[in-house]
C-alpha cells in the first residue's frame, strides 16, 4: 500500500544505492592521466574504463527492470549491487597481481557494469512504487541529489586513494557496497513484492502499448537523458585532463576542482526537485532551461579556457544546467506508467542513461581535448535535444498516470 511520505531510514537506504553506484566512473575520473601513464594507454582507452562498466550496464537495465516487475524491486537491487563490488575486486586484484592488467581490470569493469544494472533505476522505480502524491518529485529529487553527491565526494574521494595507489580506488567498491546491498535487503519493506509477472511477450507488448499512447514524449526525454549524460561525463573526463595539463592540479586539489560544478549539479538536482513539488506545470520549462544553460556553458568553453575565474564559472554553470535537467525528466519518466509498467520504463531510460555515459568520455577523447570544434558541436547539440524537448514533450500526458 502506498503512503505519504517514507521514513528517514528508508529515504537513506534509497539514496545510498545511486550514491554507490554513481561511483562507478565518477571516482576514477580523477585518476584518469595517472591510468594513462602506469598502464601506458592513450585518452581513447582510458575512456574505455567508462563505456566497459556503463555499455553493460545500460543493456542489462531492461531486463532488470522486467525482472522486477516479476519478482519484486530490492531482490534484485541487493545482489546487483553485491555483483558491483565484486567487479571492483577483480579489477583491483588484477591491478596487483598482473604486469599487464588492462584487459583484466576491463572485464572487472564489465562485471561493475552488470551489477549496476539492477541498481539506481530500480530504486527509482520503488521509491515510486511505495509513495504518492506530491512529495514524489522532492523523493526522486532527493535521490537525483544523492546521484549527484556521489559525484561530488568521488573526485575527492578517488584522488584521496590514489594517494596510497593508483589502483586503490578498484578496492573501495566492494568496500561500499556489501554493506548498502544488507541494508536494502533487511531495511527496506516494498508494497509489491512481485507476482506472476509478465511473460515477455506481454511486456514486449506493454512496450508497445506505451511506445503507442506516449512514443515521441518518451523518446524525446528519453534522448535528453542521453545527451545530458553523455554530455557530463564527456565534459568532467576533459575537466581531469585540462585541471592537470594546463592548471598544473593534481591530486587532492584537483580532485576539489572537479567537485566544485558537480556540487552545484548536485545542489541544483535537490533544489529543482523541492521547487516543482507543488509547481508540476514548471516541470517541463526547468528541463529546456537546464539544458540550453548547459548549451550556452559548453559552447563557451574554447572562448575562456585561458581564463581561470571566467573558465571555472562557465564550468559551474554547466554543472547547475545539467542539475536543473535531471528531476524534471525523472519525474516526467517515472510518473509516464502506472505502477505495473513503471519497471519497463525506468529500465528503458536507465538504459539511455548509461549509454550517454558510456559514449560521453571515448568521444571527447577520440575527437580531442584541445578542439574548440569539440565545444561548439556538443553545445549545438545540446541546444537541438532542447529545442525537441519544447516542441514534442507532452509533459500532461508523461504526468497521466502519476496517480495510478
Amino acid at each position: 500500500m502506498k503512503r505519504d511520505k517514507l521514513q528517514w531510514t528508508e529515504l537513506v537506504i534509497l539514496g545510498a544505492v545511486p550514491f554507490v553506484m554513481v561511483l562507478g566512473n565518477s571516482m576514477l575520473i580523477p585518476v584518469f592521466p595517472k591510468f594513462e601513464e602506469v598502464l601506458n594507454i592513450n585518452q581513447v582507452k582510458v575512456g574505455l574504463l567508462v563505456t566497459a562498466f556503463s555499455l553493460p550496464a545500460g543493456l542489462l537495465i531492461p531486463f532488470s527492470g522486467m525482472l522486477s516487475d516479476r519478482i519484486g524491486r530490492k531482490i534484485i537491487i541487493a545482489p546487483a549491487l553485491i555483483l558491483y563490488g565484486l567487479g571492483g575486486l577483480v579489477a583491483g586484484i588484477a591491478s596487483v597481481a598482473l604486469a599487464k592488467p588492462f584487459t583484466v581490470i576491463l572485464v572487472g569493469r564489465v562485471v561493475q557494469g552488470l551489477g549496476a544494472g539492477g541498481t539506481y533505476q530500480l530504486a527509482m522505480a520503488l521509491t515510486a512504487d511505495l509513495v504518492t502524491g506530491e512529495r514524489l518529485t522532492r523523493y526522486l529529487g532527493f535521490l537525483e541529489a544523492s546521484n549527484g553527491l556521489g559525484k561530488v565526494v568521488s573526485p575527492i574521494l578517488g584522488s584521496l586513494i590514489a594517494l596510497v595507489s593508483w589502483y586503490a580506488p578498484f578496492f573501495v567498491y566492494g568496500v561500499l557496497a556489501f554493506p548498502v546491498a544488507a541494508l536494502v535487503w533487511f531495511g527496506l519493506q516494498e508494497p509489491n513484492p512481485g507476482g506472476e509477472g509478465e511473460t515477455w511477450q506481454q511486456y514486449f507488448a506493454t512496450l508497445i502499448k506505451i511506445i503507442r499512447k506516449k512514443g515521441v514524449s518518451l523518446a524525446t526525454a528519453f534522448l535528453i537523458g542521453f545527451v545530458a549524460l553523455g554530455v557530463l561525463f564527456g565534459f568532467l573526463s576533459f575537466l581531469s585532463d585540462i585541471l592537470e595539463q594546463r592548471f598544473h592540479l593534481g591530486g587532492v586539489p584537483k580532485g576539489l576542482a572537479i567537485a566544485v560544478p558537480v556540487s552545484a549539479m548536485a545542489a541544483i538536482s535537490y533544489g529543482t526537485g523541492v521547487f516543482l513539488e507543488k509547481r508540476r506545470h514548471l516541470v517541463k520549462g526547468a528541463l529546456i532551461a537546464g539544458m540550453l544553460l548547459a548549451a550556452i556553458a559548453l559552447a563557451s568553453v574554447p572562448l575562456c579556457i585561458k581564463m581561470r575565474l571566467v573558465f571555472a564559472l562557465a564550468a559551474i554553470a554547466a554543472g547547475i544546467g545539467i542539475g536543473m535537467v535531471l528531476p524534471p525528466l525523472n519525474y516526467l519518466i517515472t510518473s509516464a506508467t502506472s505502477q505495473e509498467e513503471r519497471g519497463v520504463v525506468t529500465s528503458m531510460y536507465g538504459t539511455v542513461r548509461f549509454l550517454g555515459v558510456a559514449v560521453g568520455p571515448p568521444v571527447f577523447g577520440a575527437v580531442g581535448f584541445g578542439q574548440a570544434g569539440l565545444f561548439y558541436g556538443v553545445g549545438v547539440v545540446t541546444a537541438v535535444a532542447a529545442l525537441l524537448g519544447y516542441l514534442l514533450i507532452d509533459s500532461k500526458m508523461l504526468a497521466s498516470a502519476k496517480s495510478q
